[in-house]
This record gives structure tokens, C-alpha cells and sequence, in this order.
């Protein structure tokens, strides 16, 4: 009979692997004489060894050429966000043209919702999750007291329905029909950040719009992640980060997602010259000509610097391609939560949904007891044990572990390692 829990057999797991591991291709931490197991790329993805040569190239061709790097030479900087377009589109399940990397996540929620939250008296009401990323509820409510409205009466926040902090489809189908004639905006995460449930987008959309509202989604922990196929869903905008699964960097720049059917709104928008269209922008006019598609709100020339990494990245995911990675992913998280069902089922409560389709790379879990510990005190001491025996995952306030077995570079010796490093500290 197998054993689940060998080394042998998770080293013939990854010998056998369909996608063989491209984590060659990243810069491992190192925790003492060898490598960390690590889970954070949900947090801050591991650097591409890419990533030094496209950031080197920049600045040798910056000390060379100066100004003169904007037009000449290959990787030309006044159309260097071209490079990613494409790749980036890929990842996304999006059209080119309906994709651009530019800002941070939040600030291209704020221009998103400047031009898709359209508030009047009769629908002034955003629908978010409760216990939303703060940055995004932040946003929300600041958009809605921008407007004049108060957000203690228009900022509807849909609480969990099922164990561990989830939420069931039919409470958002349920609470969108409710609030419909009021909604102007739904702005849900494709992957909540707590729990690690991942929604159905198309369907959330198609609920959204059937009540005359937009819909818009945060995939800060969904791009990179997730199959996802933007365009065909449907949704309004999205809005990712890339330093998490994208691997480019910390404070990386961010993408933004614009469906086609919006490719020439004229729905009002924060204008900047980088968003005027390219055939006439140097000729320096005073009245805005949006480009058609996503690159219509960028505002500025991108920073040529923090793009340089992210193209080493989509290299890497365009090698392999997100449906291949996604199966990786299932075949990881899904060897985790065997053995931690298996043989940790008293030590650790497995929040997030067990059905593959509603979760990513993550499993957020609670510490049930262990060494005489109880709840958060419990959580902090494995989490703390963890990181002393180079096994790093990320703590989330009160109670919450999260582990994410990345597909680029995690194995499944990887994932025996924390369950092992678990079982270690159980026993201690």
C-alpha cells in the first residue's frame, strides 16, 4: 500500500509530474544549509532569475543611451508596456487590446470606478464581501462619500452564510436580486484573501448585470492563479496586482482589465496624456482622444523599470501556459489537503472549499490545538515554529494560516515538508 506521507512517494509525485517544476527558474530563500519550503506566493511571488537580465538591460541602455533608449535599440521604452500586453492577455483570458499594466491595484480601482461607479439617487449602493482586503473597502467607501452618498447605508457588505467565513453562490445570487434596484456596483475578489474561496465570475456578471448594475472584480490573488477567462465572463473591469503570483517584484506594477464593449465609452474618466491616442499624442493637443481599449486610462508613461521584471515572468507563465499550471495547482493543493486530512485532521480546520473549482493554490487554515494550545495562541506558535524550521506560509489576523503551493515552483516535497514540519510541532 502507498504511503502517502514517504518522501519516496512525493519525489515519484514530482518525477512523474505531466509539468515538470520550473523551479530551476526562480531564486530560492535559503533557510540555513538548504532551501526554504515556501508557500508565500500569495504574497509576494520569488524572482525570476530573468528578472536581473531585463532590469540590467534597462539600465545599460539607460546609461548609453539616455533619452534616446524611448526610440532606438530593441525593447524601445516609448512602447516597452506593449511587450506585456499579449503575454499578459494570455494569463488573463483576455483580448490584447482589453489589458495594460500600469499603477498600483488600488489606484486602478479608483480610476476604474471613477468611470464605472456612476452613482444616482434611485442606485448609489456598491455590494463588497464582508471582510473585504481593507485597501478595497478603503476605496469603496471613499468613493461613495466622494459622491455625496453615505457609505453606512450604501455600502452593502454580504456576511459569510457557511462555516469557516464562506459564501455560498445562492446568498450573492440572493442578495443581488434583494438590493438590485439600488446596486450600481458589485466589486467582488475572484479569490477572497482570507478564506481563499474563488467565485464563479461569469456568473456573478451575468446576476450583476441582470439587475442593470456593472460588475467589477478584484483578482489580486486570481491573475496568475486561476483559469480565468476574462472576456468571455463578461465582467465590466478587473483589477490585479502582479507581486503576488505574477512574480514581478515587490510594489510591482499592476494590470487592469477593461472589457471590449467599452473600448470606446464615453463614460467619464481621470485623463492623462499616456491614455491619448498614439498617433496623435506628441503632437501635444489640449482636448483628450482617448485610446480605444484598456491603454484609454493609463495616465502616465509607464515605469519602464518596475515592467522589466514582469516581462521575465510572463516568459515563464507563456512556457507553460495557465491551463497546465492551473492542473499543477490542483494536483499540489489537492495532495495537501490529502495528507492534512489524513493525518492532521486534530490539528488543523481546513477553511477553504474542498471542491477544486472554488479555490486556487491556497488553503487557509485554523489551528484547532496542539502543545496545549487553543485558537490564535495555537495558530501563532505553529505559524512562528514553522518559520524557525524554514517553512514559510503567511499569518491573517485573528486566526488564519495560509499555505500556497505555487505551480511554478513548489513540489510536492514541498508540501510533505509542511505537513511534516506540522506533525513535528504537534508532537513537540
Amino acid at each position: 500500500m502507498t504511503d502517502l506521507h514517504a518522501p519516496a512517494h512525493a519525489a515519484a509525485l514530482d518525477a512523474a509530474d505531466p509539468l515538470p517544476t520550473l523551479r530551476d527558474e526562480f531564486l530560492i530563500p535559503r533557510h540555513h544549509d538548504r532551501e526554504q519550503a515556501y508557500f508565500v506566493g500569495n504574497s509576494l511571488g520569488l524572482q525570476p532569475r530573468g528578472a536581473r537580465a531585463h532590469v540590467e538591460e534597462v539600465m545599460d541602455k539607460w546609461a548609453m543611451e539616455a533619452v534616446e533608449g524611448h526610440f532606438t535599440g530593441r525593447a524601445q521604452w516609448l512602447p516597452y508596456h506593449e511587450l506585456v500586453r499579449e503575454p499578459l492577455a494570455r494569463v488573463v483570458g483576455a483580448q490584447p487590446h482589453e489589458v495594460v499594466a500600469m499603477n498600483s491595484l488600488t489606484a486602478n480601482l479608483h480610476l476604474m470606478m471613477v468611470s464605472f461607479y456612476r452613482p444616482t439617487r434611485e442606485r448609489s449602493a456598491i455590494l463588497i464581501e464582508a471582510g473585504s482586503f481593507p485597501s478595497d473597502r478603503y476605496a469603496v467607501a471613499s468613493q461613495i462619500a466622494f459622491h455625496g452618498f453615505d457609505p453606512d447605508t450604501d455600502l452593502i457588505e454580504l456576511q459569510p452564510d457557511e462555516p469557516g467565513g464562506l459564501i455560498s453562490m445562492a446568498s450573492i445570487e440572493r442578495t443581488i436580486a434583494e438590493h438590485g434596484p439600488r446596486l450600481a456596483l458589485v466589486l467582488w475578489p475572484g479569490v477572497q484573501y482570507r478564506t481563499g474561496q474563488a467565485f464563479d465570475l461569469a456568473q456573478i456578471a451575468r446576476l450583476t448585470h441582470a439587475q442593470g448594475a456593472v460588475c467589477g472584480f478584484d483578482l489580486a490573488h486570481g491573475a496568475g492563479n486561476l483559469d480565468l477567462a476574462l472576456h468571455d465572463s463578461g465582467v465590466d473591469f478587473a483589477v490585479w496586482c502582479h507581486y503576488k503570483y505574477l512574480n514581478s517584484g515587490p510594489g510591482a506594477v499592476a494590470g487592469c482589465f477593461v472589457h471590449e464593449r467599452h473600448a470606446h465609452s464615453d463614460r467619464p474618466r481621470f485623463a492623462g496624456w499616456w491614455g491619448h491616442e498614439t498617433s496623435t499624442r506628441f503632437r501635444m493637443g489640449p482636448q483628450f482622444v482617448p485610446t480605444a481599449g484598456a491603454d484609454g486610462w493609463q495616465l502616465s508613461n509607464p515605469p519602464i523599470l518596475g515592467l522589466a521584471p514582469l516581462r521575465a515572468s510572463l516568459e515563464l507563465f507563456d512556457r507553460v501556459g495557465m491551463r497546465a499550471l492551473r492542473e499543477k495547482s490542483q494536483r499540489l493543493t489537492g495532495y495537501l489537503e490529502t495528507l492534512i486530512r489524513d493525518r492532521l485532521s486534530d490539528t488543523l480546520d481546513i477553511v477553504t472549499p474542498a471542491q477544486a473549482s472554488q479555490r486556487g493554490c491556497q488553503l487557509s487554515l485554523r489551528v484547532i490545538g496542539g502543545r496545549g494550545l487553543s485558537g490564535r495562541a495555537a495558530g501563532r506558535a505553529l505559524f512562528e515554529y514553522l518559520a524557525e524550521h524554514g517553512v514559510l506560509g503567511d499569518w491573517r489576523e485573528p486566526d488564519v494560516i495560509r499555505i500556497s503551493p505555487a505551480p511554478l515552483y513548489n513540489t510536492h516535497a514541498d508540501v510533505l515538508r509542511f505537513t511534516e514540519a506540522v506533525g513535528a510541532w504537534r508532537a513537540g
